[in-house]
C-alpha cells in the first residue's frame, strides 16, 4: 500500500489515493456520521505530549493541559488518562474536568475575570493553584478564601513585556495585553499577597502568547521571570514552582516551529546555568498537542465561477471553523480523494454562512467538483471549542481514532438541539 504522510501532521496521510487518520478511511467516517466532521489522532496527540515528558526527563513536572485550545469530554477523558492536569479558565471548565474524570488537585486556574463563585467553586473543589492576573483579584480571592476558611494557593502571572512574535489577537505578555502584573509592579504584589490572610503564594508565572514559532521570545521571557524571582526571594517570599505557561506554535503553512523537547533543552541551559532547575516546572501546552491532530471534513455544495474570484461553497463555515475570519488564519486544504488528471484551479473556500467573513481560504489551487469532499488541516485546536450555533447550525460530530478504531465523541448537533433552553412569550 503506497503512504504519503503529510508534512506536519503525523498520522494524517495519504494511503492508496485516500486519506486516513491512522488506520482510519477519512470518507468512511464522513460517510457515516455526515459533514462537517472533526477527526483527531490519539496517535498524534500522544506523540506531541511525549516531546514534552522527553524535553522535562528527570525534572520535577506538572503538565497541564490548557483545554480552551478543545475541551471535548473524551478529549479532556484522554489526557487525564495520560496523567496531566489541567489549566482552565472558567468555573465551566471545572466541571468539564471533574465529569471528564480529571482531579482538581491537579487544576490551574488562569484568567483575568474570575467571579466570586468560580473562586468559591474552585476553593471547594480542591484545585492545585489559582494563577491570579491582578492586584484587585488578590484581594477578592482572600476574601473569598478567609469566608470559607481556607487559604487560596496563589502564583502570579507576571507580564514580562516580551513580544511573542505573534498575532496581536493572540499575544498576551505586552505591556498594552490585559493579562497579568506589570514587570514593575511584581515585587509589590507579591508582598500584598504575602500579607493576605486568604492566600498562600506556591509560585509565579508567565504566558507571552500563542501560536509561538521562535526560542527567543520564550528564552528573554526566562531571563526576566528569573530576575524576578530572586528579587521576590531576597525579599522573603518563597516560590515553590515555576509556571512557563504555553504557547508553542504549531506548522499551519510552513511554520517551523521548536520541537519542544528542543525547546527545553536551550531553557534548562539556562535555568540550570542559574540555579533554577530543581525547581518544580509547571506547563500549560493546548495547540502544540490537539492542533495538527485534527481535521475537518468537508462537502463541496457548489462551485461558482466569477469574473473577479471563483468560489468553493462547502459545507463547513465560520461557526464550525473560526480562526480564518477572527484571526486571518492559514488552514491548509486538501482533497479526501485526490483527482488524477483534473486540471487545478483557484478558490477561494467559502461557508453558507451569510456574512462576507465566512472564509475558510483564500486563493487555494484545488482540483475540485461539486460533491468532493475536502480536509481543513490543523483543526484540533480553537474550532470546535470556538464553534458556534450562528444561523441555527448545529454543531459538528467528532470522532477520535485510535488505530483502527474510531469512536464518536461528540452527537452531531439538531436545530432542536440549538433552541432547546428557549422559552416562547405565553
Amino acid at each position: 500500500m503506497n503512504s504519503t504522510e503529510l508534512p506536519g501532521h503525523p498520522h494524517i496521510a495519504y494511503r492508496d489515493n485516500a486519506l486516513f487518520v491512522e488506520d482510519v478511511r477519512v470518507s468512511d467516517l464522513a460517510r457515516d456520521h455526515g459533514t462537517p466532521l472533526f477527526v483527531y489522532s490519539t496517535a498524534s496527540m500522544r506523540e506531541a505530549l511525549a516531546a514534552y515528558q522527553r524535553g522535562f526527563a528527570g525534572r520535577k513536572l506538572h503538565i497541564c493541559y490548557a483545554m480552551k485550545a478543545n475541551s471535548s469530554l473524551a478529549m479532556l477523558q484522554f489526557f487525564a488518562r495520560q496523567g496531566c492536569g489541567f489549566d482552565i479558565v472558567s468555573g465551566g471548565e471545572l466541571e468539564r474536568v471533574l465529569a471528564a474524570g480529571g482531579e482538581a488537585g491537579k487544576v490551574i486556574f488562569s484568567g483575568v475575570g474570575k467571579t466570586r463563585a468560580e473562586m468559591r467553586q474552585a476553593l471547594q473543589a480542591g484545585i492545585l493553584c489559582f494563577n491570579v492576573e491582578s492586584e484587585a483579584e488578590l484581594e477578592v480571592l482572600s476574601e473569598v478564601a478567609t469566608a470559607l476558611g481556607k487559604r487560596a494557593p496563589v502564583s502570579i502571572r507576571v507580564n514580562p513585556n516580551v513580544d511573542p512574535k505573534t498575532h496581536p489577537y493572540i499575544s498576551t505578555g505586552l505591556k498594552g495585553n490585559k493579562f497579568g502584573v506589570a514587570h514593575e509592579r511584581t515585587l509589590a504584589t507579591y508582598q500584598r499577597a504575602a500579607a493576605l490572610p486568604g492566600l498562600q503564594v506556591v509560585g509565579i508565572d508567565f504566558h507571552i502568547g500563542s501560536q509561538i514559532t521562535e526560542v527567543s521570545p520564550y528564552l528573554d521571557a526566562t531571563d526576566r521571570l528569573l530576575d524576578l524571582i530572586e528579587l521576590i526571594e531576597a525579599a522573603g517570599i518563597p516560590i515553590h514552582h515555576i509556571d512557563f505557561g504555553g504557547g508553542l506554535g504549531i506548522n499551519y503553512n510552513g511554520d517551523t516551529p521548536p520541537a519542544a523537547d528542543a525547546l527545553w533543552q536551550q531553557l534548562f541551559a539556562k535555568l540550570d546555568a542559574r540555579g533554577f532547575g530543581d525547581r518544580q516546572f509547571m506547563i500549560e501546552p493546548g495547540r502544540s498537542l490537539v492542533g495538527n491532530a485534527g481535521l475537518c471534513a468537508t462537502e463541496v455544495l457548489y462551485l461558482k465561477p466569477g469574473e473577479e474570484k471563483n468560489f468553493c461553497i462547502v459545507d463547513a463555515a465560520m461557526n464550525d471553523l473560526p480562526r480564518p475570519a477572527m484571526y486571518q488564519a492559514y488552514h491548509a486544504i486538501v482533497p479526501l480523494q485526490p483527482r488524477t488528471g483534473s486540471p487545478a484551479q483557484e478558490y477561494d473556500v467559502v461557508g453558507p454562512v451569510c456574512e462576507s467573513g465566512d472564509w475558510i481560504g483564500r486563493d487555494r489551487s484545488l482540483a475540485v467538483q461539486q460533491g468532493d469532499q475536502l480536509a481543513v488541516l490543523s483543526a484540533g485546536a480553537y474550532c470546535m471549542a470556538m464553534s458556534s450555533n450562528y444561523n441555527t447550525r448545529g454543531r459538528a460530530a467528532e470522532v477520535l481514532v485510535d488505530g483502527g478504531q474510531a469512536h464518536l465523541i461528540r452527537t452531531r448537533e439538531t436545530a432542536a438541539d440549538t433552541f432547546r433552553n428557549e422559552h416562547l412569550l405565553p
